[in-house]
């Protein structure tokens, strides 16, 4: 994918226009369906998915099947990111769609790129400035603001829009939690392989925790309903494979922080949608914080720190692009010979013998 320009930045880009048609889909789906059960549904069929990609995948050439040498580690937090990401975050982001609707989740959904930039600060060595830091200030301001809401259309009482947040905190924390931590090998394996594991985690942690939660269980029984497929189906494709696809890759080949702050472009995205698909009213009050989140966002997203105050690069590598690449190994050509083959080193882009 290297041959593509900014190709991870334009699958970051792609994975929440294709999130926000879901969002839709999902909540008119939630009227009817519990959000585990709805969990269940689209992570089983996104699972059949990816399965048969896989092989499709490969029948045309591609490097998507099972890579040799994988460290047991790095099966343990493919699966352990799919529990936290898929299992519970998605849950969770269910639980705050049904309880503050599209527009409303949209605007929470602005506190999605803060703590994956903070966390990718701690742990991946990226660098915060001060300007992201105010942005971070302006996405949670959006959020105070939404969750200040009264007299809200379709919902009753206070404690339901605060408990709404509050799980769409909880989703956006776990979500970047869940991708940070398989961050650093990200480009070791191949794309689909690593999808389907971790989606296969997201899914073995919805079926354990059925068994704890009869009411959840009784749920199950709304999928039955023929009816609702005709929402679940196209919502379960577009969010958990043609979204959850675009969203890993982008992770894959881009800096962490930069596609998180371009998948906050669900937030604009959503917002429209909820507006013109679902008729839910634009207020003031709505604006005030989509215009905080967005400010918020394009603040954490434009103001990183200079990279010019890292060392300087070796003046013998040549800089293609915006990235150096790293140095190759040096090839090996066979000379033929009636003992023996002997080896010969080659300089990369020398003509061989």
């Amino acid at each position: 994918m290297d041959s593509i320009p900014h190709f991870g930045e334009l699958c970051a880009l792609f994975s929440p226009l294709a999130w926000s048609f879901a969002v839709i889909l999902f909540r008119k789906t939630g009227e009817t369906v519990p959000p585990l059960a709805l969990n269940l549904f689209k992570n089983s069929i996104g699972l059949v998915l990816f399965a048969i990609s896989i092989p499709v995948a490969q029948h045309f050439g591609m490097q998507e099947g099972a890579p040799e040498g994988v460290r047991w580690t790095d099966y343990a937090l493919l699966m352990v990111s799919g529990m936290i990401g898929v299992g519970a975050a998605d849950v969770l982001f269910l639980m705050c769609l049904n309880r503050l609707g599209a527009g409303r989740q949209a605007i929470v959904n602005t506190a999605y790129s803060p703590p994956i930039i903070i966390l990718s600060a701690i742990f991946l060595g990226e660098r915060l400035s001060a300007l992201q830091v105010v942005g971070v200030c302006l996405i949670l301001g959006a959020v105070w603001i939404v969750g200040r809401t009264r007299n809200a259309p379709g919902i009753k009482t206070p404690r339901v829009i605060v408990s709404g947040v509050l799980f769409g905190i909880g989703a956006c924390l776990t979500q970047a939690v869940s991708i940070v931590m398989i961050k650093p090998f990200m480009l070791e394996y191949p794309l689909l392989w690593m999808t389907c594991w971790r989606l296969f985690g997201g899914w073995i942690s919805n079926v354990a925790i059925l068994p704890m939660m009869p009411r959840q269980r009784r749920g199950l029984r709304t999928l039955l309903d023929r009816k609702v497929w005709k929402v679940m189906m196209p919502a379960a494709f577009l969010g958990t494979y043609v979204s959850l696809l675009f969203w890993m890759a982008g992770f894959k080949f881009a800096d962490a922080s930069v596609a998180a702050a371009l998948n906050q472009t669900a937030t604009l995205f959503t917002f429209v949608l909820a507006a013109i698909l679902l008729r839910e009213p634009v207020t003031r009050r709505k604006l005030m914080g989509l215009g905080l989140g967005v400010a918020g966002v394009a603040l954490v997203t434009l103001c990183a720190p200079d990279p010019g105050g890292e060392a300087p690069a070796d003046p013998g590598r040549e800089e293609v692009g915006w990235a150096l690449p790293a140095p190759r190994a040096p090839e090996l050509a066979f000379k033929e010979d009636a003992r023996a083959p002997e080896l010969t080193p080659v300089t990369p882009g020398a003509r061989k013998p």
